[in-house]
């Protein structure tokens, strides 16, 4: 499991309370698409889920679309427990189905219009000038830790910070920085390196977007046993992603390429063929061959029916 800190920090200044507001952006946004939407209703899950990536950590979440036509790639404004958001359909709801049986968060209120996409920006400029303000912090304290993203969350008047460092991070005091500067309350996580790949986002080997930012919704655990068992050469260049750790698409066929070689003598073992003894030195799952080497070091590729281990 990846390392998640958590700290925070309320402002504590004199200044009396005041109440937290939801922003101009967020409120126009919430008016205007409310119009004439009611409670959900089991029907509107059953007509339109889809799959959206929003901003902060880069997972896909599923909204109630209702009957909005929305493909993948549509940006879209969204209304979640935080607030509201743009987003982009990374799953259309012709790939799930109906009842698909998806818990949702939320729903889109429309396509994103234009003045939608510009207050949008507006935000993201604020987040930028967050992320360089805390950037200035951590180098005047010298922490030994990298700024990964920023998130406004606006109804609870805090402000996300989230990082990845090789250790832990005594930030404390940086927290009392950023609760100054900010007049909000500050929480500072850090997370994982495959993370950090989901939230920044890029382009594999494959030539596609990353499947962390796409349409995985959990990181579940690689080993280098799944690039053994697919006959793939170990060289960490050729099977690690852009976070440096194994690729996720090496469990895409692992369970596949089991089934494949429960059937199959594993490589080392000594077999009988039709040229005589020899040992297994490569095996093939997909087209189902070996490759037999025999006491003479002859190569022979042998299809899995015409070789059998040899007992003792």
């Amino acid at each position: 499991m990846e390392e998640e800190e958590h700290a925070e920090e309320q402002d504590t200044g004199k200044q009396p309370e005041q109440e937290v507001r939801e922003p101009a952006e967020h409120a126009t946004l919430r008016m205007a698409g409310s119009a004439g939407s009611g409670a959900l209703t089991g029907d509107d899950v059953e007509t339109g889920i889809v799959g959206i990536v929003t901003e902060g950590d880069g997972k896909i979440s599923y909204f109630n679309a209702r009957k909005i036509d929305l493909r993948v790639g549509d940006e879209c404004v969204l209304e979640t427990e935080k607030g509201c958001t743009i987003g982009r359909v990374a799953v259309s709801s012709l790939v799930l189905g109906k009842a698909c049986g998806k818990e949702t968060c939320g729903r889109v209120l429309r396509k994103a219009r234009q003045e939608d996409l510009e207050r949008h920006k507006r935000l993201e400029e604020r987040k930028q000038r967050a992320m360089q303000a805390c950037r200035n912090k951590i180098a005047a304290r010298e922490l030994p830790m990298k700024l990964v993203n920023v998130e406004f969350v606006e109804y609870a008047n805090k402000v996300v910070f989230y990082f990845t460092a090789e250790g832990r991070v005594d930030f404390r005091e940086l927290v009392k920085d950023l609760a100054a500067h900010f007049r909000k309350r500050i929480e500072l996580r850090q997370i994982g390196v495959r993370d950090e790949a989901r939230m920044v986002g890029g382009v594999g080997s494959c030539g596609r977007y990353l499947c962390c930012t796409t349409f995985l919704r959990t990181l579940e655990p690689i080993s280098i046993r799944m690039a053994k068992a697919q006959e793939l050469t170990l060289n960490p260049t050729r099977i690690s992603g852009l976070c440096g750790r194994l690729l996720c698409c090496l469990a895409y066929e692992h369970e596949h390429y089991r089934e494949l070689r429960k059937h199959m003598p594993a490589t080392g073992k000594r077999v009988k063929a039709p040229g005589g003894v020899g040992k297994v030195v490569k095996v093939n799952p997909l087209l189902e061959r070996v490759t037999v080497q025999f006491d003479n070091d002859v190569q022979v590729e042998y299809s899995t029916d015409e070789v059998e281990p040899v007992k003792g």
